[in-house]
C-alpha cells in the first residue's frame, strides 16, 4: 500500500473525509423525492460490491452513430445505448472550455476540476486522491487498462499525480509501482525500462513484489489467475485494430485484457474497483479517420457487451461506460460515403509509414500518390500531392507532431469521402489537437445506476459513485 493510500486508510477508519474528493460543492445531479419509486429507494439503498468504469477516450455522440451504422446499419443499436440509464456529461476543465484527456481524467477519477495537461492534482498542482484509492483504502481490489500506454491520462488519473502529462511519465511508472494496484494492463512498456528509469528495470520491481508478468497475448492467456497482474504489451500505444495484422501484433485485445482483470480482481473477497479505457477512439479521430473510430469503438462496445454478461444476474456490481471529451466534431453526415470508407483495411499512421523520402528528406510524389491509391483507393493529381506536403510542412500544431503526417493523411481522406469532421487548419491551432466542448454519453447498469441520469458534469462521476457504494468519504456530505 502507497503512503498516499495508507494515509487515505487511516482517514476511512475513523470517519473523517479527506483527499481530493473532498471540500467540492454537493452534486449537480440531484433527486427528487417525489419522482422516485419505492423499488428506485430500495435499489439505491444496496451499495455495490465491484465497481467498473468504462472510458471510450473521444468518444462523443459522433463517434458512436459513425461506429453504429458502419457495424450494424441505421435500424441497429450499440450494446451501450441499451443499458437501464443514460445522461450527458460537460467535460470543460479548470482552464478552458475545452478539455484535454489529463484533465477529464483527473476530473472524472477524483472529481476535482484540474488544469489541461495536469494529472491528478487541482487547479493549484497539489496531489488529490483518485476513486481508486478510495476503494483500494476501503479493502477492495483495484486495476487498471487502457489500450493506451498506461501512463497516459486517463489510467495515471485514477492511479497517480503529476503536474504535467508530458514530462512526468517516468514519475507516474514509478508511482504505479508504489501504489500497490492489484492490476494493470496496456501499452507503454517502455516507460518501466532502465533507459526511462535511471537504470531501474521497474517490471523486475514489480515481479519482485509479487506480481506475475505478461508482454504478450499468449504469455496473458498462460499466466493463470495470480493475486497481482502486470501486462504491457507495447513500447508505446496498443495497435490500432486495423494495424494488429498487418503489423503481425501479438497483443491481446482490449476484451481479452479485461476478462483477465476480471479474473484476476474478482479473486478479492471484499469486491474491486476497475477502470477500463478504450483509448484509441480518440487517436483516431484525432486523424479524422472513420474506418478507425468505427473499429475501436466497436471493440469498446464489445467490451461493454463482456463486463455487463459477466455482471447480469450478480446483483453486487455497477458498471458505468462514459467517455471523457469528444474529439475533432465528428458526425454522421449525410454526404458520407460509408461503403467507400468500409474498405480502408489500415490507419492513417501506418498509411504514413509507407511513405518514402527522396535524398532531401522530402516525400516523393510517387510514394504518396502510390500509397493513397493502394490504401484508401484515392487518384491524387500532383496538385493535390503539392497541398498534400505543403500542409504537412505548414502544421505546426502544438501537441502530438509525431502524429502530423496521419493527421494529415486522415484529413485528405475524409475530405474526398465527405466526413463530417472539424477542419484540419482548427485542429492545427488547438492546444488539444482538435478535442471539442461538446457534451458526452454516459451509460450505467446495475447496483446504483439510476443515479446516472440528467445533466452532469464530470466532477459527479466519483461523487456517485462513492454515493452508491456508501464510502465514508462522499463528496458533498
Amino acid at each position: 500500500m502507497s503512503v498516499k493510500t495508507k494515509t487515505l486508510a487511516v482517514a476511512l477508519s475513523t470517519g473523517l473525509v479527506i483527499g481530493g474528493l473532498t471540500g467540492i460543492p454537493g452534486l449537480t445531479h440531484t433527486f427528487a423525492d417525489s419522482s422516485v419509486k419505492k423499488d428506485t429507494v430500495s435499489q439505491m439503498q444496496k451499495a455495490p460490491k465491484n465497481v467498473i468504469v468504462m472510458v471510450g477516450d473521444g468518444m462523443g455522440l459522433g463517434q458512436l452513430e459513425i461506429a453504429r451504422l458502419m457495424e450494424y446499419g441505421k435500424e441497429g443499436k450499440l450494446q451501450m445505448e441499451q443499458l437501464d440509464n443514460v445522461a450527458l456529461m460537460r467535460t470543460y476543465s479548470a482552464d478552458n472550455y475545452v478539455t484535454d484527456s489529463g484533465a477529464a481524467g483527473t476530473a472524472i477519477a477524483t472529481s476535482v476540476k484540474t488544469n489541461n495537461e495536469s494529472i491528478g492534482v487541482d487547479a493549484n498542482g497539489n496531489e488529490v486522491d483518485s476513486i481508486l484509492d478510495l476503494f483500494q483504502a476501503s479493502g477492495k481490489k483495484v486495476g487498471l487498462i487502457s489500450t493506451n500506454t498506461v501512463v497516459d491520462a486517463t489510467p495515471a488519473a485514477f492511479g497517480s499525480s503529476a503536474p504535467n502529462r508530458w514530462s512526468g511519465s517516468d514519475e507516474i511508472a514509478r508511482q504505479l509501482y508504489n501504489s500497490d494496484i492489484d492490476v494493470i494492463l496496456g501499452g507503454g512498456a517502455s516507460y518501466f525500462s532502465p533507459e526511462k528509469q535511471s537504470g531501474t528495470d521497474l517490471v523486475e520491481k514489480f515481479r519482485e513484489e509479487g506480481y506475475a508478468f505478461a508482454s504478450d497475448k499468449d504469455e496473458l492467456e498462460n499466466v493463470g489467475t495470480p493475486d497481482k497482474l502486470l501486462g504491457l504489451f507495447h513500447p508505446s500505444y496498443m495497435n490500432y485494430k486495423l494495424d494488429v495484422e498487418e503489423n503481425k501484433s501479438n497483443e491481446p485485445t482490449l476484451n481479452e485484457m479485461t476478462a483477465k482483470a476480471l479474473d484476476v480482481l474478482s479473486k478479492g473477497k471484499n469486491g474491486f474497483f476497475l477502470m477500463v479505457e478504450g483509448a484509441r477512439i480518440d487517436h483516431a479521430a484525432h486523424a479524422a479517420d472513420v474506418p478507425g473510430v468505427w473499429k475501436e469503438t466497436i471493440e469498446f462496445d464489445n467490451t461493454v457487451k463482456d463486463v455487463v454478461e459477466w455482471a447480469k444476474g450478480r446483483k453486487d456490481t455497477l458498471v458505468v461506460v462514459l467517455a471523457d471529451h469528444e474529439t475533432m466534431g465528428m458526425s454522421a453526415a449525410e454526404t458520407m460515403e460509408i461503403e467507400a470508407l468500409k474498405e480502408i483495411e489500415v490507419s492513417p499512421e501506418y498509411m504514413a509509414g509507407r511513405l518514402k523520402k527522396d535524398d532531401n528528406g522530402e516525400f516523393t510524389t510517387d510514394s504518396v500518390k502510390s500509397v493513397f491509391k493502394e490504401y484508401a483507393n484515392i487518384d491524387l493529381s500532383d496538385e493535390d500531392v503539392a497541398q498534400f506536403l505543403q500542409n504537412i510542412k505548414d502544421n505546426e500544431g502544438t501537441v502530438y507532431p509525431q502524429h502530423k503526417v496521419g493527421w494529415e493523411i486522415g484529413s485528405v481522406i475524409a475530405k474526398r469521402y465527405k466526413v463530417g469532421v472539424i477542419d484540419r487548419e482548427v485542429r492545427a491551432e488547438s492546444s488539444t489537437g482538435g478535442h471539442t466542448g461538446n457534451m458526452v454519453p454516459v451509460f450505467a447498469t446495475g447496483v446504483g445506476s439510476e443515479r446516472f441520469e440528467g445533466v452532469l458534469d464530470n466532477t459527479d462521476v466519483s461523487k456517485l459513485i462513492a454515493e452508491a457504494a456508501k464510502l465514508k468519504t462522499i463528496p458533498g456530505e
